[in-house]
């Protein structure tokens, strides 16, 4: 479906509707740790599921618009990089310092917050794109090492699968949601038998995000100043939140 100035939200809009949900999700973790069935920790958890996919897509729109992709793959992994340090202080599994070190602990999931995976989906769509990587073959090694790297973060490789496929299939919806879904439904069967059943299925709520972004116009926004602060506005509150959110778990 071509963008058009005829619908309602623009990038800021749907920018601040992500961040509103991730924080409902977010504030779910803290006070309702583990996997609990209880009706509102699962209505919170459901609404964060619109946050991820609508992240996706912001990378893959700012691949479209950035004037400098460099610089834009840069501040997303200077970026993930602070972000790492907050996502595992959030976490209830932080324990001491040595948390802060991948696998210390032993673990292989959730090592590293989303904005590793997003970085990474970047590249990822820098790689399907590029008119110099004349080889298949070399395109899809470069894909799955890619996955490979980005496995360990919060929504693993799906996050950078999807920012793939959100900017390879620019302006087709269907097809961008058709994608989503698919390479959703990989992480919800994972989760649904190697962590929990209810909590896989609920993963499916990404399919709620398909709404918000129909109604994306293709613009970032009328003011020039708001613009500028959205530009910003996210990546500090991602990390920020979760700093404040980890301070009242720990204190």
């Amino acid at each position: 479906m071509p963008l058009t100035e005829k619908k309602p939200l623009s990038s800021n809009a749907i920018k601040l509707i992500a961040i509103a949900a991730m924080t409902v999700d977010h504030i779910a973790w803290a006070v309702f740790p583990g996997y609990p069935k209880e009706f509102l920790p699962l209505l919170m958890h459901i609404i964060g599921r619109i946050t991820c996919p609508i992240m996706c897509y912001c990378i893959a729109e700012g691949y479209h618009y950035t004037r400098n992709i460099r610089k834009y793959t840069a501040r997303l992994f200077v970026f993930a990089l602070i972000s790492h340090f907050c996502y595992i202080y959030f976490s209830h599994d932080f324990i001491d310092w040595r948390s802060f070190i991948p696998f210390y602990y032993g673990g292989a999931l959730n090592q590293t917050s989303v904005m590793w995976s997003l970085a990474w989906g970047l590249v990822m769509l820098r790689v399907a794109e590029s008119k110099k990587i004349t080889s298949g073959a070399v395109r899809v090694l470069l894909i799955l090492l890619i996955c490979l790297v980005s496995f360990p973060s919060d929504w693993s490789c799906i996050a950078s699968l999807c920012v793939m496929a959100f900017g390879t299939n620019r302006g087709e919806l269907k097809k961008q949601g058709f994608w989503l879904l698919f390479y959703v439904a990989l992480y919800a069967v994972v989760y649904f038998f190697a962590i929990d059943r209810v909590y896989g299925i609920l993963q499916m709520g990404v399919a709620l995000s398909l709404p918000v972004l129909r109604l994306y116009n293709g613009q970032r926004g009328k003011s020039p100043a708001v613009n500028r602060f959205m530009k910003w506005f996210f990546y500090l509150y991602y990390p920020a939140h979760q700093l404040l959110i980890g301070l009242l778990i720990h204190a």
